[in-house]
C-alpha cells in the first residue's frame, strides 16, 4: 500500500475537518488533498523531492505529492551548516528542492514553499502500489559520523501505521502540538498518524517554552511529543516564572528521541497528574516507534514500592506487538533476562537500509540497532546506549548509562555525562562532564569519584571530571557525545 491512501481516507471520510494549522494558515483534510495534487502535477519528471525548510503545511503537502507521484521524498536538516547542506544536496541530486534559501547545486531545482499551494493545476493520477517502491530517504542525524540515507518504503510505514493506529479514532476536538522538526522519524510519523487518526495537527516551527506553551493553551491542545530537553525546558521555565503547568485540555504527552532523566518524568507526573506519559522508543530504520513504557506503566512504575518495578521508568518499554526485540552478546548469542548486550530488532516497519551499503538485516530479518540494553524479567526494555559509546577499559566494556545514572542522583549534579577517555595503562577510562545544579558551588570531584566507587566499582571511576554550563544536545535531543570526547582530547 502507499502511504498517500491515508491522506486519500482522511479526505473521503472527514472533508471538512482541520487537518493541519501553522500560524495563520489553516488546512482541512479537503484542502490538504486539493494542495497534494496541485503539487503532484509540477513533478512530471522529478526523480526525488527533497524538502529543505521548517515545519509547516508545506511538509505534509510535499511528502504525499511525492507519495501519490511515486517518488521519494527526502527532508533535510535546514539547520546544518551550508557546506553540510551543499553535500547532502549533491547526493540527492537530480531533485525537485522545496526552500526559501539553500545553495545553488547541480540537478537541484527550486520552488518556495509558497509555491506549493498555487492551485493552478491539478493531477488526477493513481498512487503507484508496486510493492517495495521508497516512500522517504531520511538522512540520519550524524553524530557518531557522517549521516546516512536510510531507506523506508511504504511497505515499512503502512506496517507502522496499520499495526498502530485505528483510523479516524480522534475526536473533531482532539489535536496534537508538533514541535519536532520535518527532517526526524518523530515528524514523519506525526504526520501520518494524526492523519490516519484523524488527528488536527498544530505546528510550531521553532520551539521554546514560552511558545510551546501559549500555543497549547491557545488551540486547546490534547496531545504532544516532545524531547526529554523539552519537557525538562517547559519545567524550569514555568518554575522560573513562578507559572503553573495548567494545560486543562493536554490529555496524553508521549516523549522520546533521548534519554530522560527520572527526576524530569517524575516532576511532570506530578505538576501535570491528569496527563498520560508515553515513552516512544524508535529509529529512523524502524520507521519509527518499536518499543512503549505506556500510561499505565508509568503510574504503576511511578507510585511502586518495589525498586524492579519503580525502575521501569527508566525504561523504553515492551515492544509493539508487531514487533520483535532480542539481546545478543558479542558472539551473536541471545542474552538471558538481565543480561546487557546488543539490541535486535524484527517486524514487517523494519527497514534497516541505507543507500550505498543495502540491507542490514540478516537472514531471519533481525536488524542491529547498534543500542546496547537488556530487558528484564517482564519483558521491559532498558537502553544502555550506543555500541560506539561503550568505553572499553582493559578489555571491560563500561555503559556509560550506567555511570550517568548513578551521578545524576547527587542533587547538585543537573545532568552529567560519561565518556571514553585515552588512558596510557587501560587503553580507555572512564571521562564525565558534569553541569552542576549551582555553577558557583561544583560538586567536589573527590565526592564524585567516591559516589561512583561506592555504588558501583573502582573500574567505573571517573579518572577525568569536567564542568559545563550545559551538555551538547542537537535539535532533537541527542546527546553530541563526539563533543565532548574533543572537551577531553584538547
Amino acid at each position: 500500500m502507499n502511504i498517500h491512501l491515508i491522506l486519500q481516507m482522511a479526505a473521503d471520510s472527514m472533508p471538512d475537518r482541520e487537518a493541519v494549522i501553522c500560524g495563520c494558515q489553516r488546512l482541512t483534510y479537503q484542502d490538504l488533498s486539493y494542495a497534494v495534487n496541485s503539487l503532484a502535477d509540477k513533478l512530471e519528471g522529478t526523480q526525488k523531492l527533497a524538502y529543505l525548510a521548517e515545519t509547516g503545511t508545506a511538509a505534509p503537502v510535499a511528502m504525499f505529492a511525492a507519495a501519490l507521484r511515486g517518488i521519494p521524498y527526502v527532508p533535510i536538516n535546514y539547520r546544518l551548516a551550508e557546506d553540510q547542506i551543499t553535500s547532502l544536496l549533491k547526493r540527492v541530486s537530480p531533485a525537485l528542492l522545496i526552500s526559501d534559501d539553500a545553495p545553488e547545486v547541480e540537478g537541484i531545482t527550486k520552488i518556495s514553499p509558497v509555491q506549493v499551494f498555487s492551485p493552478d493545476t491539478s493531477w488526477d493520477g493513481f498512487a503507484p502500489d508496486e510493492e517495495g517502491n521508497i516512500a522517504i530517504e531520511l538522512f540520519t542525524s550524524g553524530t557518531t559520523g557522517d549521516p546516512k540515507s536510510a531507506i523506508l518504503r511504504h511497505d515499512n510505514l503502512m506496517a507502522y501505521i496499520l499495526g498502530t493506529i485505528e483510523f479516524m479514532s480522534a475526536e473533531e476536538s482532539q489535536s496534537t502540538l508538533v514541535s519536532v522538526p520535518p527532517y526526524h522519524i518523530a515528524g514523519i510519523s506525526a504526520i501520518l498518524s494524526s492523519v490516519y487518526a484523524g488527528r488536527r495537527m498544530v505546528q510550531l516551527p521553532n520551539f521554546s517554552p514560552e511558545a510551546w506553551l501559549k500555543l497549547a493553551k491557545q488551540e486547546n491542545v490534547s496531545q504532544a511529543f516532545l524531547v526529554p530537553t523539552m519537557l525538562q525546558r517547559i519545567i524550569e521555565y514555568t518554575a522560573s516564572n513562578n507559572e503553573t503547568l495548567d494545560l486543562p485540555a493536554m490529555q496524553a504527552i508521549a516523549y522520546g528521541g533521548g534519554k530522560m532523566p527520572h527526576s524530569v518524568i517524575e516532576q511532570a507526573m506530578t505538576l501535570m497528574p491528569h496527563v498520560n506519559f508515553t515513552n516512544a522508543y524508535g529509529l529512523t530504520e524502524t520507521s519509527s516507534t518499536i518499543c512503549l513504557l505506556d500510561p499505565d506503566d508509568h503510574r504503576d512504575a511511578f507510585q511502586s514500592e518495589d525498586p524492579a518495578v519503580r525502575a521501569r521508568l527508566s525504561s523504553v518499554g515492551r515492544p509493539l506487538p508487531a514487533v520483535e526485540v532480542e539481546i545478543r552478546d558479542d558472539y551473536n548469542a541471545p542474552c538471558g533476562a538481565g543480561d546487557a548486550g546488543y539490541v535486535f530488532v524484527r517486524g514487517e516497519q523494519v527497514s534497516g537500509e541505507y543507500h550505498g551499503s543495502g540491507s542490514l538485516l540478516d537472514e531471519n530479518g533481525w536488524f542491529p540497532t547498534r543500542d546496547r540494553g537488556y530487558l528484564d524479567d517482564a519483558g521491559y526494555l532498558f537502553l544502555d546506549g550506543r555500541a560506539d559509546d561503550v568505553i572499553v577499559r582493559g578489555g571491560e566494556n563500561i555503559s556509560p548509562g550506567e555511570i550517568e545514572d548513578v551521578l545524576i542522583e547527587m542533587s547538585d549534579i543537573k545532568d552529567v555525562a560519561a565518556v571514553a577517555v585515552a588512558d596510557d595503562e587501560w587503553g580507555e577510562a572512564v571521562g564525565v562532564v558534569i553541569v552542576p545544579a549551582d555553577m558557583t558551588t561544583p560538586p567536589e570531584i573527590e565526592a564524585i569519584k567516591s559516589h561512583v566507587k561506592n555504588q558501583l566499582r573502582s573500574s567505573r571511576v571517573p579518572t577525568k571530571v569536567k564542568f559545563m554550563e550545559e551538555l551538547p544536545y542537537n535539535e532533537t535531543g541527542k546527546l553530541l557525545r563526539r563533543v565532548l570526547r574533543d572537551v577531553f582530547s584538547t
